[in-house]
Order: structure tokens, then sequence, then C-alpha cells
């Protein structure tokens, strides 16, 4: 008996391991290999990796690929259309995949709508990364630059609180 529940619209390859209680909604793709945690929430237009692994309880909103590599704990929150990335430099015409990095979401942590995970990192225990953060190069006739938001460390939010003791910058 499957004691899951995947949308008549999704995929879960054969070789995928979805735990008790997850729910895949419209139109996902889970990869052979994919390891998924129970009690999880996967949205609606989800792919997840080959490599990649989901603790328990974690919630994935709509429009969210998470490659291979990437590992979450329990209980992480992935905003609308937040991004990962799986190559420090893509290019069209040269194959990387032999140098994706592992990115690390720990215990708790949530990531906003339309933030920007590169590849390599980790974030911590119940950090919080607000909507719309962005760490990426920009490439401009050849030259590099960093554009962003910084995330400072001055929230924390407590596990069954979920209060607030400071603000964003």
């Amino acid at each position: 008996m499957v004691e899951y529940f995947v949308h008549e619209s999704s995929y879960a390859d054969e070789g995928c391991k979805i735990g008790a209680g997850t729910k895949i909604w419209h139109f996902s793709h889970i990869l052979p290999g994919a390891v998924i945690g129970e009690k999880c929430s996967i949205g609606q237009n989800v792919n997840i990796g080959a490599r990649a692994v989901l603790g328990n309880r974690c919630k994935i909103q709509n429009n969210v690929s998470i490659y291979d590599d990437v590992i979450l704990e329990d209980e992480v929150f992935c905003g609308p259309s937040m991004v990962f990335t799986n190559v420090i430099n893509p290019r069209a015409f040269i194959e990387r995949k032999h140098e994706y990095k592992k990115t690390l979401l720990k215990r708790g942590c949530t990531i906003g709508a339309n933030a920007t995970i590169v590849c390599g990192n980790s974030i911590g225990e119940y950090a919080l990364k607000r909507s719309t953060c962005l760490c990426a190069h920009i490439w401009k006739s050849g030259k590099t630059a960093w554009m962003g938001l910084q995330m400072r460390s001055k929230t924390r939010a407590e596990r069954h609180k979920c209060k607030m003791s400071g603000m964003f910058t």
C-alpha cells in the first residue's frame, strides 16, 4: 500500500524514495535516486534531482528545482520560485556536471520567494533568508560583477514560537 500521495499529473520515477505522509502536487517530477522524507509537501511544478535529499516535514512551494547534491535537513521551507544553482560558472557550450557543488540547508531554515542560493553554500539552522535575496555572478563583457542583498544575522526564528527578535536590513 502506498503511504504517500502523487497527483496524477506528476511523475515519481521508479527508484526514488518517498516517505510516508508526503504529498506531491501538480506537474512535479521526482527523479530516480531522489530521497524525500516523511510528511513533506511538494508544490506544483517542482523538480527534484536524482541526488537530492529532503528531510522530514520539508515544504517546497511552487516552481522550485532542487538539483543534484542539494541536501535539505528536516523542516526546511523553500518559498515559491526560489532558485538553487549547481555550478558556479555555467556555460551552454561546456559540460560541467563533474563540477556540481554540495549545497546544505540545515534544519528549520526558511528561504523566501524568488531567493537564490548559490551552490557550495550552507544555510544554518533556523536561518531566514528573505524573499528576492540575490547572490549571483553577473557576466558583462567578460568581467565579473557581484550584486546582491546581503543577509544579516539580526533575526532568529524559534522553532515553535516563530518569534522575531530583530529586523532584516
